[in-house]
């Protein structure tokens, strides 16, 4: 199953790269349902305290681990963002056993059904807790966290304050994946599924995107125009996705343009309420 997720050899396919000073990313080719050429992408940041968070981690070969070693070699905090992406949580926490796990709990709900690693969460999001819960002193000092339970895939999205950069995993797609293709001999732009996918979610251009959110990502819409509302709050200028490009500049933009809809819905419903 991996080797149609990530390519049968992971090790000579893995593009790791230095965003900043604190955030390294390991972009990866990624299939899904085999046809769309999505990439996949873990994010590695660095804390103020000297440990590592990783956002959804990708399979950890020998490079990555090497890596880790390189950054210091503590991994904190492994997050897994959202129902979809989980899938090597279990060998992370098996090789860093101190790090402690993030996630929503319908996603430790859904990995109990299935029969994956019991991977414990540390720090479990649900809609009643979400207010509630409090992270230890060492990340909130470099993160903010949003549980978005409105969300189709319940995604948690972490601001890294230090250098404003937005890191997600489905809240915005920016295809085409080439980052993440790169160092195969596959085309991220070709293919009749992939065009269809890079269609609906580029985030340069049209409202495809702006719609699926709308009509498609937002489940439970008062909560998920509350967490736009609070991501518009943040400061960042840099977004990195799961899936496609890295967004290097100007994410403020592009968020406020795909998220228009659900920011002045949360302006009238606060202006009702007041």
């Amino acid at each position: 199953m991996s080797s149609k997720l990530w390519g049968s050899d992971p090790s000579k396919t893995a593009v790791i790269r230095q965003i900043t000073d604190a955030i390294t990313t390991v972009s990866v080719p990624f299939l899904r349902v085999g046809l769309l050429k999505f990439g996949g992408r873990a994010t590695i940041a660095k804390l103020s305290s000297g440990g590592l968070v990783v956002f959804s981690p990708t399979v950890l070969t020998e490079e990555v681990a090497s890596t880790v070693t390189s950054l210091g070699g503590q991994v904190s905090y492994i997050v897994a963002p959202d129902i979809e992406h989980h899938l090597n949580i279990g060998p992370w926490k098996a090789a860093y056993p101190s790090a402690r796990v993030i996630g929503p709990t319908v996603l430790y709900q859904k990995r109990q059904k299935q029969g994956n690693e019991d991977v414990p969460f540390d720090f479990s999001y649900s809609s009643e807790n979400k207010n509630s819960i409090v992270l230890p002193e060492d990340f909130t000092r470099d993160f903010e966290l949003e549980y978005w339970d409105g969300h189709m895939s319940h995604e948690i999205a972490l601001l890294h304050k230090p250098s404003g950069t937005l890191i997600e995993a489905d809240l915005i797609f920016n295809l085409p994946a080439h980052e993440q293709f790169s160092k195969t001999d596959v085309d991220a732009n070709k293919g009749f599924w992939t065009k269809i996918s890079m269609h609906l979610f580029t985030s340069l251009a049209g409202k495809s995107q702006q719609r699926f959110l709308w009509y498609g990502a937002s489940k439970g819409k008062a909560s998920f125009n509350k967490s736009a509302k609070i991501l518009d709050g943040w400061e960042f200028d840099r977004i990195i996705p799961c899936h496609g490009d890295v967004i290097e500049n100007g994410g403020k933009a592009t968020f406020r343009r795909l998220f228009a809809w659900h920011l002045a819905a949360a302006e009238a419903e606060a202006k009702k309420s007041t």
